[in-house]
């Protein structure tokens, strides 16, 4: 609220004040007679003592005057530095000495309480805290104690005994709140919740120096907003400790421990938060045998590969750093860049074999083999019942017998999928898939409702002759809705989402042209990179956590954007992307768990990504910075086999 001021100046009232009583002095000399002065005599000593008197009183009321716009600027939340004060008036002194005094303890108390809210190293806040609490209290020493996790002891967190800094905690006894001594009866006072005065022989089961024998220890208790004992703060002062003192430093010590219990919030959210995230790593390589450890390789060599970034002083890394909230965001990216695989099914992810998939369909093929087989000798004896020649049966027998054994070898090896099928070999699948075996149980027994929904064709009467191989329409699984990107997808996916969600016909994988899995299947490995962005971005992250959907979901893009899930090109890829997708392409290349694939041994893997930095796949200044940096050495000697490693020319590959 506005305050009118009301009234004249001080100099006024003193200067009018002056001239009243050298009136009124004029007039009890006129009142005696001779020692009157003449009247001009008069009216010029009323005018010299007007000027004295004004004269004197804007000296004693300048200073005051200049308290009261300080007070204003206190007012005003201003507590920054301004001239002292001075006045040849002694209690005027006093109170601007007193006044900047004051503006200087809520200075420091203010900057303690922006350093409690804004610090986020635990371990430099806490001694830079009790020096703090020592200073302000003019104490000589004092002690930080902190109760641990269980709560039944308090354990020394910062000391000072040689007024000076203080320091982080020493090797000092811890105490038992619960099992003190009787010469600590008023001691317990904290555990009430009241500040008390001891003498240090009291405290000497806390193993302070002598050299505090003399002194008084202010003990203060540190609680938290549910009044649960938080820790306990001693502080040594010569002579009694006077109770504004107190009070003022148990405001402090209230301030400090809502900021202590808030800085035990953030480390335990924080621990929290990195053991959820190794636990969903550690889940997804536990979900697959083939794949376990790479969830913790790929972030482990992405922060290799940043580190040397951060230490290059020259070239296209000199200006690059990484401050602790982009490492933090960095850490988090890089643990959780495959979260999106813990919706993967476990058959796609170590689809060892074409005919996979919860098991490996090759077994009911050679069952189908083995029918014909069986048929051929039927087929030979009845001919022998019906008086064929057996000789000449047992030749067209065993021929056949041979050709389905020499088909179905093809057909295995096939499943393996380690050569490239070429026309010639689909031509042959083709001629192999139109033998026919005969079917004479009902094939829509024993199955899921899934299964039977599939089956839209009406049942043939038994037995039925089928082909020996078949893509038939129960193979085909339609895509739900919720597995197709939607139209305008604000995280811009442009991915080509195939119409099935599976295709498990005979043919259609058998002849699969490279490697084992069906465009379905791609896609759905694929996918774990979208589920990855859109997990994250769900997560309530902070704002300087913003950027690790960004960077997680980056590592499987290309620089000349024909990545996946966005295409996104150089321009449109932070460094942190880049380097994890440096690290997750080495790690694929070299990883010995694959069912797929051996792993590569060092040249090999090297000779491949040198040429997908040419091909602007990888970016090729990071690359040369993997290269002579050592980290790929680091890594090699860490995770490859013997028989992985082996002299790499750097020089080489760029």
């Amino acid at each position: 609220m506005e305050h009118k001021h009301r009234g004249a100046p001080l100099y006024l009232h003193i200067t009018l004040l002056a001239v009243g009583l050298v009136a009124v002095t004029g007039a009890v000399l006129r009142w005696f007679g001779d020692l009157v002065p003449g009247m001009w005599e008069f009216v010029v000593l009323l005018v010299v003592a007007a000027l004295v008197a004004l004269f004197m009183a804007r000296r004693i009321a300048a200073p005051l005057a200049r308290l009261a716009h300080e007070a204003e600027a206190v007012r005003r939340f201003d507590f920054t530095d301004h001239p002292v004060i001075h006045s040849a008036v002694r209690e005027i002194e006093e109170l601007g000495y007193g006044f900047d005094l004051m503006r200087d303890a809520m200075r420091r108390f203010l900057r303690i309480n922006r350093r409690l809210s804004t610090e986020t190293d635990f371990d430099v806040l806490r001694p830079w805290l009790l020096d703090k609490l020592v200073d302000i209290a003019g104490a000589r020493g004092g002690l930080l104690y902190l109760a641990d996790a269980s709560g039944e002891e308090l354990r020394v967190a910062a000391f000072d005994v040689e007024g000076g800094k203080a320091k982080p905690a020493p090797d000092l006894p811890p105490l038992d709140p619960h099992a003190m001594p009787e010469a600590m009866t008023r001691a317990r006072a904290y555990l009430q919740r009241v500040s008390s005065h001891l003498s240090v022989t009291e405290l000497a089961t806390l193993g302070v120096d002598a050299q505090f024998a003399e002194a008084t220890a202010l003990v203060v208790p540190l609680l938290d907003r549910r009044e649960s004992l938080l820790g306990m703060l001693v502080l040594f002062k010569d002579g009694e400790v006077d109770a504004t003192s107190a009070s003022f430093i148990e405001a402090l010590a209230a301030s400090a421990a809502t900021a202590l219990e808030t800085q035990e919030l953030l480390r335990a959210q924080k621990a929290m938060v990195d053991a959820t995230i190794r636990m969903v790593a550690d889940a997804i390589d536990a979900k697959s045998t083939y794949t376990g450890g790479h969830c913790t390789r790929v972030p482990e060599l992405t922060f290799m590969l940043a580190r040397a970034a951060c230490d290059m002083t020259e070239g296209p890394f000199a200006e690059f750093a990484l401050d602790e909230e982009q490492w933090e965001a960095l850490y988090i990216a890089g643990w959780l860049h495959d979260c999106g695989k813990v919706t993967t099914p476990e058959y796609v992810v170590d689809k060892a074999t074409k005919l996979e998939t919860v098991n490996n369909r090759i077994h009911e093929i050679r069952t189908r083999f083995e029918v014909l087989k069986r048929d051929a000798q039927i087929d030979y004896w009845r001919g022998v019942a019906q008086g064929g020649d057996a000789q000449a049966l047992a030749v067209q027998r065993d021929a056949l017998l041979q050709t389905l054994d020499a088909e179905f070898a093809f057909v295995a090896e096939c499943n393996v999928g380690s050569e490239f099928m070429s026309d010639e070999k689909c031509l042959r699948l083709q001629q192999i898939a139109a033998r026919q075996w005969q079917r004479t149980l009902d094939d829509r027994l024993g199955l899921s409702r899934d299964e039977l929904a599939r089956r839209t064709q009406p049942p043939l009467p038994l037995p039925v002759t089928e082909a020996l191989l078949a893509d038939k329409p129960e193979h085909r699984v339609p895509r739900p809705p919720q597995e197709r990107i939607p139209e305008g997808s604000r995280w811009g996916f442009a991915m080509s989402v195939p119409d099935l969600l599976y295709d498990f016909g005979e043919l259609h994988n058998l002849g699969i042209r490279r490697g084992t899995l069906t465009e379905e299947e791609r896609y759905k490995i694929n996918q774990h990179i979208v589920l990855t962005i859109t997990m994250l971005d769900a997560l309530p992250l902070p704002r300087h956590l913003r950027s690790v959907p960004e960077i997680a979901g980056g590592h499987h893009e290309k620089l000349d954007g024909t990545g996946y899930p966005r295409r996104l090109d150089a321009s449109q890829l932070c460094m942190e992307a880049r380097m994890m997708a440096v690290a997750d392409i080495f790690e694929a290349l070299t990883a010995a768990d694959r069912p797929y694939k051996p792993g590569k041994t060092l040249a090999e893997a090297l000779a491949i990504m040198a040429r997908m930095s040419r091909e602007q796949h990888l970016d090729p200044e990071l690359f040369a910075l993997f290269l002579r940096s050592g980290v790929y050495r680091a890594y090699s000697e860490k995770y490859l086999s013997d028989e992985q490693l082996c002299e790499v020319d750097v020089e080489a590959y760029l």
